[in-house]
């Protein structure tokens, strides 16, 4: 995998999909907080699917595949 300053590809798709999430706690707007939220925990999906190992990667694609799936619930209930 290719390196920039001694850090992976998959360890900068993990720092962006951390600062997504953590962006998302700072937004009042509830629709934005859910959005930019999703678009986190899409990034920790892929990051859990370039894990060296499945294993490894397994629980933070589970956690974050149900994360955006509650996300995406609410937005639509939001919308009704």
């Amino acid at each position: 995998m290719m390196e920039l300053f001694g850090i992976t590809a998959t360890e900068y798709i993990g720092y962006l999909a951390s600062f997504m999430v953590l962006l998302s706690f700072t937004m009042k707007d509830v629709v934005k907080l859910r959005v930019v939220n999703m678009i986190g925990c899409i990034l920790f999906v892929i990051y859990g699917f370039l894990m060296p190992t499945f294993r490894i990667g397994l629980p933070i694609i589970i956690a974050n595949a149900a994360i955006f799936s509650v996300n995406v619930y609410y937005l639509l209930q939001k919308r009704s």
